[in-house]
């Protein structure tokens, strides 16, 4: 019960890494918030946990400053927020990526962060406590090729979570970030452009444990730093990649 007390908000918790980690901090007490654009999905993992089910589009400014209403009236602050959320475009050349492709991306990986701090750093700098983890990517740290504006959008997550780590701690806020590798998540086919057994063998000989990220492995990530055994982490990109980054 390490999260026991505490009340969290995961976006893009109806699914992949979202929903292994809604389930973990369920698991070890907290009350948990399933954000998530997909309103049914998010309804069923919060009936599974004893939740909370939001539907919440991140990258638009309404929609986030309706959930944070939501979450001052139910209630009246939260210890721990997850962006998680976030999309890819198609491998591709980068010059062959569209307007909209390049918007969604950033809209929904990096524009969702900035969103999401407005919206709930208020409540917990009045707090001084609270606890931020963003979900980067090993694709901001070792990227591969045609996943260009991708790449750039969890590298960009990254350097926001250290600033955002250095600004907030005097205020008694931690800011980390996870960066798994591929998972066994909706977004898996995005990334590899096509799911076939070749396709999945070249990926995983990438990753020297020989397997692919997985929700609950990002679950156990995540709760150890949103917990207070991680008092004193801030600033960090942990790699939960199977030494895909060595």
């Amino acid at each position: 019960m390490r999260l026991e007390g505490k009340r969290a908000i995961v976006t893009g918790g109806a699914s992949g890494f979202g929903a292994g980690i809604a389930r973990k901090f369920a698991a070890e007490g907290a009350q948990v918030m399933v954000a998530d654009l997909n309103a049914d999905l998010a309804a069923q993992v919060a009936a599974d946990i004893g939740g909370i089910a939001v539907q919440v589009d991140v990258s638009d400014a309404a929609s986030v400053a309706a959930m944070a209403e939501k979450v001052q009236l139910d209630w009246a602050g939260v210890e721990i927020i997850v962006n998680n959320a976030g999309v890819t475009h198609l491998p591709k050349p980068m010059e062959t990526v569209t307007d909209a492709e390049f918007d969604r991306v950033f809209n929904v990986n990096c524009k969702s962060v900035y969103l999401m701090a407005r919206a709930f750093n208020p409540m917990m700098v009045a707090a001084r406590a609270g606890a931020i983890l963003n979900v980067a990517s090993t694709a901001g740290l070792s990227p591969r090729p045609n996943l260009n504006w991708y790449n750039a959008s969890k590298g960009w997550m990254i350097t926001a979570t250290k600033t955002m780590a250095v600004e907030l701690a005097p205020k008694g806020i931690r800011v980390n970030a996870l960066c798994p590798v591929a998972g066994e998540t909706p977004l898996l086919s995005s990334f590899m452009g096509e799911d076939t057994p070749e396709m999945r063998a070249k990926f995983l000989s990438t990753i020297p444990i020989g397997r692919f990220s997985t929700p609950e492995d990002l679950g156990n990530a995540a709760c150890f730093l949103c917990s207070d055994e991680a008092s004193m982490i801030t600033g960090t990109a942990m790699e939960v990649d199977g030494g895909r980054c060595i």
